[in-house]
């Protein structure tokens, strides 16, 4: 056989091998590949759970941001971002960040059921008087997020250089929960894991409290009034909670398009800027009972790190997190996304990328510097993700 036919039958093998071990591109909304058949039945009654609208009768409230998990996290399946956007607050006290919890902080529910109305006269919860600093937050897309929760610290500390020594002006840090552990989730990093994201979501978001939160939050600092939550807590059981979570564990990651040349010049030219400093191509999860998550590679495009993103974007802080530093943002899945930041004030990919400052200064001067045809292709492979 010639050298040319043999190439053909090679490059034929490599094909179908491929084709066989490579699962299929997921869309949004879909389940990771690879569940078993117990695991995507209870992703299929998590979804359930996540897109059911409650009422004051079944646990709402009594103040509350949204009816359902689902009417946040919407676009474009359930799962994905939103376009509400939410006010946390904080004050700082010397060295120590206070979220004013005892005053009802940080997050300000903005609903208040008609009960509550009734009995306080309220229509949103109030701003506590001793908060300094306030921050808008955009609903962001959970697409992905198990495979996130299923990275190991270790492969997150690692990038870590919070004095620089590498000296290319990047000094991403970790921020810690309250006890210590590492955070990954919100905006800021806080949140240690998928679980405790989720199921903390369903009381400060909704009011619905469940076995791992089972207490309401206060109205401002005050109690509750008696008779205006008919429900007992905890309002869900359990087992919803944890099928809510699961269905957001199981969610896939939102399969990039297919690069054409220009999109390729544009990924190197991702790298060769900067952007690849803090927005890490690839992740890799650790060992996990779940198949589906096990020892995967994830194109999430973050490194869970805290950076500094300029004075001008600071708003409020939280944890070990100052008001000018945030977590890199995830980008699997940019392309769906209809506004950018954790305020949603750009509203395009190239303002977003402009809003940068602070550590990525540097990256956003090369960038403006681009050739237009550079940019162009830059911005083709971002409109990929």
């Amino acid at each position: 056989m010639k050298a040319p036919a043999i190439a053909l039958v090679l490059l034929a093998s490599a094909n179908a091998f491929n084709a066989a071990s490579c699962p299929p591109p997921t869309r949004p909304g879909d389940p990771l590949p690879g569940l078993s058949a117990e695991e995507r039945e209870r992703f299929e009654k998590g979804r359930e759970v996540f897109e059911r609208a409650f009422t004051p009768e079944t646990g709402l409230g009594p103040l509350f941001n949204a009816d359902a998990c689902g009417e946040c996290h919407e676009q474009p399946v359930a799962g994905g971002g939103g376009d509400e956007t939410e006010l946390h607050v904080a004050v700082r006290r010397a060295d120590v960040c206070d979220l004013l919890v005892e005053q009802g902080g940080f997050v300000i529910q903005q609903h208040a059921t008609p009960a509550l109305q009734r009995a306080l006269g309220i229509e949103s919860e109030p701003i506590p008087s001793e908060a300094t600093a306030h921050a808008a937050r955009r609903s962001a897309s959970v697409l992905g997020f198990g495979l996130l929760d299923a990275v190991p610290d270790a492969e997150i500390l690692a990038r870590a250089d919070p004095d620089d020594r590498n000296r290319d002006g990047i000094s991403g840090r970790p921020n810690r929960f309250l006890d210590g552990r590492l955070g990954r989730f919100g905006r800021k990093a806080f949140v240690p894991n998928l679980r405790e994201f989720n199921l903390g979501a369903f009381v400060i978001e909704m009011g619905i409290t469940n076995p791992a939160v089972p207490t309401e939050e206060s109205i401002g600092g005050r109690p509750i009034p008696d008779g205006v939550d008919p429900v007992s807590d905890p309002e869900i059981s359990e087992d919803e909670a944890l099928l809510a979570n699961d269905f957001v564990r199981f969610l896939a990651p939102p399969a990039a398009e297919a690069l054409d040349a220009e999109g390729e010049r544009g990924r190197l030219i991702f790298g060769t800027i900067g952007c690849a400093g803090c927005h890490v191509p690839t992740l890799v999860t650790g060992n996990s009972p779940v198949a589906a998550l096990r020892y995967r590679p994830v194109a999430a495009y973050t490194d869970l790190l805290l950076h500094d993103m300029g004075s001008e974007r600071g708003d409020i802080c939280l944890g070990l997190a100052s008001p000018s530093e945030f977590r890199t943002a995830p980008l699997m899945g940019l392309r769906l996304e209809e506004a950018f930041l954790h305020d949603g004030k750009a509203r395009t990919v190239e303002e977003a990328i402009e809003l940068h400052a602070g550590e990525a200064r540097a990256t956003r001067e090369r960038f403006r510097h681009l050739s237009p045809v550079r940019r162009a292709a830059l911005l083709r492979f971002l409109a990929a993700l």
